[in-house]
């Protein structure tokens, strides 16, 4: 299995209690940690948000996701970055498509496009792009995946869509892959966004249970055999919140110290929301290292190429990571072919 981790980037409250002038010395400790040979990390990841979550705060950061790629992509050397995932609906797709080549320029290759078709209706609106119901938004996500894939094919792309116009829109220089950005599509629509990903997509992202994974992992099988594209190629990847600790009292320690922080900006209704994910008995990464190696490697079973963590603790309590490092990881690294 391959592993990417989220950097801390205040959309889920992460970096509270920490000033503003301080965070990208947190944010970039962590990136350049992960950016160390010896790692086990793949890839870092940002979210494409505006308004903290579940509550919008108008006075907590959320830091801005493609500037933060530009500036890991100066700061590090080693990991691939991405945003899981990038709203189309965000930035027009041939100024993304730009935007991203010169990312990659810049980290030497190592980009990579997570991009899906957007939810976050209060910060839609509030940033003034409407909120389009979801057929529109993933027809959107079609036009806009369809630019990028000319743009970084051709240097050039012409759309004449529903929703995009673009005549001649020049993107060089290339990206420096091979190919152009690998497409991450991110979310498990059956009918429209599993489509998209079996014809475009390097990697897919998507959740759910064991038997939901398996399910969409056969529709996209299904999508890619009637495209004629190639199911094994693409990469199957899922998100994962996790805490991990050395025994039970000690996973229920940081879950009670995660609790605490959130209940001042969240209060308690939206908290006991947040932390019942965590203290779920269906948190397939919450637990000793041995509980969550052996529900990876449950997942890794069913086809999980590529495990995604987010650490809520990162930014105050390295601890439960480097366990997460030194534990989980390599009982699931081995079985695994060679990193690209």
């Amino acid at each position: 299995m391959r592993f990417g981790m989220f950097v801390p980037q205040g959309w889920r409250y992460d970096l509270v209690g920490i000033e503003p002038a301080e965070h990208w010395e947190a944010m970039r400790g962590i990136a350049q940690r992960a950016d160390a040979p010896d790692s086990g990390w793949e890839s870092i990841w940002v979210y494409d948000h505006f308004h903290t979550t579940p509550v919008p705060s108008t006075t907590e950061a959320t830091h801005e996701a493609w500037s933060l790629i530009s500036a890991f992509a100066a700061s590090t050397s080693r990991i691939r970055l991405g945003q899981m995932c990038t709203c189309m609906s965000y930035r027009n797709p041939a100024y993304l498509a730009k935007v991203a080549a010169t990312a990659d320029l810049i980290s030497g290759g190592r980009i990579e496009m997570g991009i899906g078709g957007g939810w976050y209706e209060h910060e839609w609106r509030a940033y003034g792009y409407g909120f389009p119901p979801v057929p529109e938004r993933l027809a959107r996500l079609r036009e806009g995946v369809e630019i990028m894939h000319q743009a970084w094919t051709n240097g050039t792309a012409t759309l004449d869509g529903t929703h995009y116009q673009v005549d001649g829109a020049i993107v060089r220089p290339l990206p420096l892959q091979s190919g152009g950005i690998p497409f991450w599509i991110a979310g498990g629509g059956e009918k429209v966004t599993l489509k998209i990903a079996a014809k475009y997509a390097s990697y897919t992202n998507f959740a759910g249970t064991a038997e939901e994974f398996a399910h969409k992992s056969e529709v996209l099988r299904g999508h890619c055999e009637t495209l004629g594209t190639d199911f094994d190629a693409i990469v199957r990847s899922s998100d994962f919140n996790t805490v991990i600790g050395t025994s039970a009292a000690d996973v229920a320690r940081r879950l009670d110290a995660i609790e605490a922080r959130l209940a001042p900006h969240l209060g308690p209704e939206k908290t006991a929301s947040v932390m019942a994910e965590y203290r779920s008995g269906n948190a397939i990464a919450v637990g000793t290292p041995s509980q969550v190696a052996a529900r990876l490697a449950e997942r890794q079973e069913l086809g999980l190429g590529y495990s995604i963590h987010y650490f809520p603790e990162a930014a105050y309590d390295r601890s439960g990571l480097e366990l997460f490092e030194r534990e989980v990881m390599p009982a699931l690294q081995g079985a695994v072919p060679a990193l690209r």
